[in-house]
């Protein structure tokens, strides 16, 4: 029933072979990598307001000098995570840069940093676009976390198909929201141009509000400065890219800034001359489509694309994590599962443990984007800071020609991403402290997945020089639990193995045990039976007893000790559930037991 069921929902397998066609061209990769920073400003423009509306209204117009310093970043950092692309072609981004250039725990960081923002790039993603549908239909408020978690599933099962499939599906809601957006940017500026929406009243530029900081500025900055995370998840996935692989990476991140750079702006300049304010149940987004179309056609369709693309901008994360979980796998800091290849040649393991973890913080904070947009941003401006720093370090040591140009850029974004990591520190400790915690704790993880494996490969490697000696027998205990085919099949193939053959069962009952012992006597007379009485009706643990007692004494022998466990095996999968998994739990017990070799005998029922 579950394969199935797996063909149906992701698709046939492909052969290896078939690698080469699972690559990504400019405009598919733009869909499947661009998602995430795309879909940012559909909250970017949000957060500044959110800060700005604490002093008043009159404060929105700081939004707009706000918008041109986070266009000044966007532009640094694009600049620098392209170099990035062509300095490190096989992918890894912040990871390697902090690495190779600052140290092996700064790489760590960036890297944890970075697959921690992943989960929250899906769960803000996810929320944002719940946030989407429920301004258009504000009866679905109360089914908020449900909602997101089924949203998280279906971008799941469409990443599992494979990166070729995943893109030819986001490809048409992507491009569908860059063409509603246009629209509505040019039909906005164009209207209040010719002067068709004079009515909104916003405080002029320059007008002087008491109450604004600079702490408060610093804050809102940070704060839309999350409209740039998903930046680097290019220069991540560099490998995905088809060849020239650098080449294409770098047009795709230049196209990715440019209408994100667009974007932005022309949003935080529609919400400053329509004077929108932030709205429990409606977005800015929407509010801004509703004063230009009104509720026609046209608000509803610039709804439902942005929340297609703030849904399926979760699939940026979906690309980014499985390839930076494969470079941390690959020098040994993670589990060597992510190593592995599924099905339709992607890295699955990443992509399930991407769902599962942003499932968890959809259910931890209860789906509220600016409850994770903060975590979010800090999450995505530490790597920010390592990389920049990384490169700064990599032109100074290296000094190619024309490096002073490099080095300033890399500078420039170092100087904005630290000072921006550092307000939100200062400003928003109540809601990032959560930092401190699983940061050290993933480090501390890393390195103890380093140490088991570093101790594992000498224990395992071959030393030309050894000599064991060969045993002199081996001896076999088979578990009987009655007089059956199953263990009649069992005690055949444990004579063909074994020098000494012990059958062992356990009795619960004195009485029984008597009467088992003289019907195997009569039946197996050949074969010697220890019946063990368990007095805390317990199967395993006088088991286990008399293993330990076999074991040395094989031991002193110099013989092998085999365990041979007689199993029936149901015709039907779920009859399983109808018998004692006894078996099981003495296979289990048994893996722990040096010097034991572990054995099943499987009888097949017909029926």
């Amino acid at each position: 029933m579950a394969s199935p069921l797996k063909r149906m929902l992701i698709g046939r397998p492909l052969k290896s072979s078939e690698a080469g066609d699972q690559k990504l061209g400019k405009l598919k990769a733009l869909a499947v990598l661009s998602s995430d920073a795309l879909s940012s400003v559909a909250y970017g423009t949000e957060q500044i307001l959110l800060v700005l509306i604490t002093v008043g209204a009159t404060a929105m117009w700081y939004s707009l000098p706000i918008a041109l310093c986070v266009l000044v970043l966007l532009f640094a950092l694009s600049l620098s995570y392209r170099q990035i692309i062509y300095a490190y072609p096989q992918g890894g981004g912040a990871y390697v840069v902090s690495r190779e250039n600052i140290g092996k725990n700064a790489g760590l960081i960036a890297g944890g940093s970075l697959l921690v923002d992943y989960m929250l790039t899906v769960a803000v993603s996810v929320s944002s676009g719940t946030d989407a549908i429920i301004a258009a239909i504000p009866s679905l408020y109360q089914f908020t976390v449900p909602l997101a978690i089924i949203l998280v599933i279906i971008v799941t099962i469409i990443n599992l198909r494979g990166v070729t499939e995943s893109a030819t599906i986001l490809a048409v809601p992507v491009y569908l929201f860059v063409f509603s957006m246009v629209v509505m940017i040019i039909t906005g500026l164009v209207k209040l141009a010719l002067g068709q929406d004079v009515s909104h009243e916003t405080a002029s530029v320059g007008t002087h509000v008491s109450g604004v900081t600079l702490i408060l500025l610093l804050r809102a900055f940070a704060s839309g400065s999350a409209s740039l995370t998903g930046i680097e998840a290019i220069s991540n996935a560099v490998p995905l890219f088809k060849d020239p692989k650098a080449k294409n990476a770098s047009r795709t991140l230049i196209m990715m800034a440019s209408i994100l750079g667009f974007f932005f702006v022309g949003v935080t300049l529609l919400a400053y001359f329509y004077g929108v304010v932030p709205e429990l149940k409606s977005t800015v987004l929407s509010q801004i489509a509703e004063n230009i179309f009104g509720r026609n056609f046209f608000y509803y369709f610039i709804q439902a694309t942005t929340a297609l693309i703030l849904v399926l901008a979760a699939n940026t994360g979906f690309s980014a994590f499985p390839m930076l979980a494969f470079n941390l796998s690959k020098d040994k800091y993670m589990p060597r599962m992510y190593l592995d290849k599924g099905d339709r040649l992607g890295y699955s393991n990443g992509i399930i443990t991407l769902a599962l973890g942003s499932i968890l913080l959809i259910i931890l904070f209860q789906g509220k984007t600016e409850s994770l947009i903060p975590l979010y941003s800090v999450g995505v401006f530490i790597p920010f800071t390592l990389s920049q720093t990384g490169m700064i370090i990599k032109w100074v040591k290296e000094k190619p020609e024309g490096y002073m140009k490099k080095l300033s850029a890399n500078l420039l974004g170092a100087l904005i991403s630290f000072t921006v990591l550092m307000v939100l520190f200062i400003t928003r400790i109540s809601e990032v402290w959560p930092v401190f915690i699983f940061m050290p704790a993933m480090i501390y993880v890393f390195h103890r997945t380093r140490s088991h494996y570093a101790k594992l490969a000498p224990q395992l490697r071959i030393d030309e020089q050894m000599n064991l000696p060969a045993f002199e027998g081996n001896a076999v205990i088979i578990c009987v639990s009655d007089t059956t085919k199953v263990v009649e099949g069992a005690l055949r193939y444990a004579k063909s193995i074994g020098d000494t053959v012990i059958a062992v069962h356990v009795s619960l009952d004195k009485q029984e045990g008597k009467e088992f012992v003289e019907r195997w006597n009569r039946i197996h007379p050949e074969v010697r039976i220890a019946d063990l009485y368990s007095t805390y009706r317990s199967i395993t643990e006088p088991l286990m007893k008399f293993i330990d007692t076999a074991q040395q004494k094989a031991n002193q022998d110099n013989y092998s000790l085999t365990v041979l466990i007689p199993q029936f095996i149901p015709k039907k999968g779920w009859q399983n559930i109808l018998h004692n998994q006894t078996s099981l739990l003495i296979r289990t017990k048994l893996l722990f037991k040096k010097d034991v070799v572990v054995a099943t005998y499987p009888y097949h029922l017909k029926e």
